[in-house]
C-alpha cells in the first residue's frame, strides 16, 4: 500500500469534509494532491544537512499516536500544522497552495485550510515509520541517520532514504498489487511534476 493510501485510510473523510465544507469525494481528491506535495517537500528539504537536522528535530516532537487506530481530527493542532507547512515550503508556500488549488480545479482556499490539517498527520505517520526503520528508539535511529557515515539524507536508514522510498520506486509497497501501486505512484508523480522547483523551498 502506498504512503498516500496508508495516510488516507487513517483519516475520517466525512469528518475532514465537514471541517473543509466540501463533500467527501472532493476532500479525498484534494488530500490525494496535498499528501505527495508535503512528502515531496520534506524529501527535498532533507537532501542537505541543515534541512535533515530540522526535519529530525520536528520528528522528535511528534509520535505515531495521532495516526494510531485512526486520526481524530479534533486532536490535530492546525497552528502546529501551519508552522510545518511554512517550514517545508518556505517562501514558496503561497505558490504551492495556488498550484495545488489549480490541480484540484481552482480550490486554492480549500488547500490553504487542508495543508495545515494534514501536516501534523504526515509528521505523525513519518515519526511512526522512522521509529521502526532501524528497529530502535526514534532518537537512536535519527542519530544514526544524521551522524552516520552515510550522511544526513543518504544512509540506509536515513531520512532521505525513508522519504525517497515513500515517494519513489517503492511508493506502492510490497503488499499492493502492481496496478494499484503504479496508479498511486503515477498520481503522486504527476503532482510532484506540476510543483517542480517549488518543493524544498523551506529550511534547508
Amino acid at each position: 500500500m502506498s504512503a498516500v493510501d496508508e495516510i488516507l485510510q487513517s483519516i475520517p473523510l466525512d469528518q475532514l469534509a465537514g471541517q473543509l465544507g466540501v463533500d467527501p469525494a472532493t476532500a479525498e481528491s484534494a488530500t490525494r494532491s496535498a499528501l505527495p506535495a508535503l512528502l515531496g517537500g520534506l524529501q527535498a528539504n532533507a537532501q542537505d544537512p541543515a534541512g535533515a537536522a530540522s526535519l529530525a528535530t520536528a520528528l522528535g516532537q511528534h509520535n505515531g499516536d495521532l495516526v494510531e487506530g485512526g486520526v481524530n481530527l479534533d486532536q490535530v493542532n492546525t497552528g502546529d500544522g501551519q508552522k510545518i507547512v511554512d517550514n517545508v515550503f518556505g517562501a514558496s508556500t503561497p505558490q504551492v497552495v495556488q498550484t495545488l488549488g489549480n490541480v484540484s480545479g481552482g480550490q486554492s482556499a480549500l488547500m490553504q485550510k487542508l495543508l495545515p490539517l494534514l501536516a501534523p498527520i504526515v509528521m505523525s505517520y513519518l515519526a511512526k515509520r522512522f521509529a521502526g526503520a532501524g528497529g530502535g528508539a526514534l532518537g537512536s535511529v535519527l542519530g544514526d541517520a544524521l551522524g552516520g557515515a552515510g550522511g544526513a539524507g543518504t544512509g540506509a536508514g536515513g531520512l532521505g532514504g525513508l522519504l525517497g522510498g515513500l515517494l519513489g520506486g517503492h511508493l506502492g509497497g510490497s503488499g499492493e498489487s502492481p496496478t494499484t501501486g503504479a496508479q498511486s505512484q503515477s498520481e503522486a508523480g504527476s503532482v510532484l511534476d506540476v510543483l517542480g522547483g517549488l518543493l524544498g523551498g523551506g529550511r534547508r
